[in-house]
């Protein structure tokens, strides 16, 4: 069956697929344009199945809040080339994904995926940008915060994405507030942000870590456990958020800076992802 010029570019319009990848859909489709979507969806599937082994360290953050700016909802887009990553298309996918989780509201990834937007599942919009671009797409990542306040931050080049979730605001603009601590935590990342939940096994290593030191410079055994102890308080004081030195004023903690701007305000919880690194 003849395929006109016209068919051809109307398939590309509608799926923003290539001319040749169009023509041949349509051929194989005999003409039908829903089948040739059908087929153009499949070639997708199978390049997204046979690059799944490739990596993809470059993507992009996206963050944003919902219409409370009580939840804040952060997503990472990956994939295999940072020229990809700038692509107005991808853009564009991830901007969607974050636009349908924040309406939407799954619970996982994988039901993000299954998310319908328009006529197609975000699943199956990323599978149709794999067929066109030809890089392995996946997201990495899917977090959300709830507090009294969610504040968000994406560093240059869209690498890096932090929520911050703040208690205590009581209805004050706490805005600058946040976005200073979300700076921090982008800058220095944090384990925790207090020394109360900082994991377990963490903890053993430090301890473990400290005593080995003590032994190995000679120290008595009888203040082992007590300069090990010191080298735990000083990483609680290195690596927990609110125990950390406040980056823009080093006379001050986290914690300290949050009382000053408001009695009370404090860091509830917050999330970091960052791609590439």
């Amino acid at each position: 069956m003849k395929i006109a010029a016209q068919d051809v570019n109307k398939l590309r319009k509608m799926t923003g697929a290539g001319m040749m990848d169009c023509k041949k859909a349509l051929t194989e489709a005999n003409g039908d344009f829903e089948a040739a979507i059908d087929l153009l969806r499949k070639t997708g599937q199978k390049v997204s199945a046979s690059r799944a082994d490739r990596e993809v360290s470059e993507g992009s953050i996206f963050v944003t809040t919902d219409a409370t700016g009580q939840e804040g909802i952060l997503i990472a887009l990956n994939c295999e080339t940072d020229f990809v990553a700038k692509n107005e298309e991808f853009q564009a996918l991830g901007a969607d994904i974050i636009e349908q989780a924040v309406s939407q509201n799954p619970a996982s990834i994988d039901d993000l995926l299954s998310l319908t937007s328009g006529d197609l599942t975000i699943g199956e919009k990323v599978t149709g940008l794999i067929g066109k671009i030809g890089e392995k797409i996946e997201i990495s990542a899917y977090e959300r915060l709830k507090a009294d306040k969610v504040i968000t931050y994406i560093h240059a080049g869209s690498k890096l994405g932090v929520l911050v979730g703040l208690d205590g605001s009581n209805g004050s603009d706490v805005d600058a507030a946040g976005k200073d601590v979300a700076m921090q935590i982008a800058a220095m990342n944090p384990v925790a942000v207090d020394k109360d939940q900082v994991d377990s096994s963490i903890v053993e290593r430090e301890v473990a870590v400290g005593r080995e030191q003590a032994l190995a410079e000679g120290k008595p055994e009888h203040i082992i456990a007590k300069i090990a102890a010191g080298k735990l308080n000083k990483f609680f004081k290195d690596n927990t958020l609110l125990n950390q030195t406040f980056v823009k004023d080093n006379s001050l903690t986290v914690s300290r800076y949050l009382d000053n701007v408001k009695q009370g305000l404090t860091v509830k919880d917050f999330r970091r992802i960052s791609i590439g690194g």
